[in-house]
């Protein structure tokens, strides 16, 4: 293509943005400090300065959209800032499986695949609907979006690493079942209501009999970050204008050296 024609094409295409807001009132992943944003001078002058607004900022990685870098788990992965931006932008499948799952649910590769095409090396974006409980959305609920949102189901990720898959996104509070993280015992009741529902639609024993602990706790962040498979979370933004299509996505987190994770920006582009 000549330089003129790419040009013309750029023009052309549309933009999508996957973030989710950012606040002060944005929540963080439970457990974790939140947002604090502090003018340390202005234009008229206050505290230390004058002639320009200045402000300091103090955060966790993980509050609103982020992308949970191979350290956040992989002591011997890369940090954020060591990772290509090849790594970070490619060929996407945008998959919407709102009408399929609710509280606590489980989610299947057959659910993804029977909905949009999926090919070996692709970013997979996750529309689950909880980005509906976001905390900047008027049907705003943090227990569903943080506690009660559907989840990976037993075999997933290990089709994630046959598909190899370059990260995934989802649009609520993790990319693991709730129930397999911390939050199972912050909130005890919630651990009951997700475990009687496994018992009554896929005829299991109990939740540790199904996802036994020593190998799912934790599953799409301890297994799949050693192999350089990552995933943002707390997606949003125009999610649903690409249900089940095709797009090309990039992810632009912090070029932080240290960084464990880093908020970022998400773009879907499309003709």
């Amino acid at each position: 293509m000549k330089e003129r024609d790419f040009f013309s094409f750029m023009s052309d295409i549309q933009m999508y943005d996957l973030t989710q807001d950012l606040s002060i009132h944005t929540p963080p992943w439970p457990t974790y400090m939140p947002l604090g944003i502090q003018y340390f001078k202005r234009i008229a002058g206050a505290h230390m300065g004058r002639g320009a607004s200045g402000q300091i900022i103090t955060t966790s990685n993980h509050v609103g959209t982020h992308m949970d870098g191979e350290i956040h788990f992989f002591p011997s992965g890369r940090p954020i800032g060591k990772v290509p931006m090849s790594e970070w932008v490619g060929p996407a499948a945008v998959v919407d499986i709102s009408d399929a799952v609710g509280d606590y649910d489980l989610y299947t590769p057959k659910m993804i695949t029977d909905r949009v095409e999926v090919k070996k090396g692709d970013i997979l974006i996750i529309n689950t609907g909880y980005h509906k409980y976001g905390w900047d959305q008027p049907e705003s609920d943090e227990m569903r979006y943080f506690v009660r949102h559907p989840g990976p189901g037993r075999d997933f990720h290990k089709w994630v690493m046959d598909m190899e898959l370059k990260w995934i996104g989802v649009d609520c509070g993790s990319a693991d079942h709730p129930m397999n993280t911390i939050l199972r015992h912050l909130h005890e009741s919630s651990f009951v209501a997700a475990e009687k529902l496994l018992q009554e639609k896929h005829d299991a024993e109990s939740w540790d009999s199904y996802f036994p602990q020593d190998e799912y706790y934790q599953v799409m962040h301890i297994k799949l970050f050693p192999k350089r498979i990552v995933h943002a979370e707390n997606l949003g933004g125009d999610i649903d204008q690409l249900s089940n299509r095709r797009a090309w996505v990039g992810c632009f987190p912090l070029k932080g050296i240290e960084l464990e994770s880093s908020m970022c920006r998400i773009v879907a582009f499309t003709e």
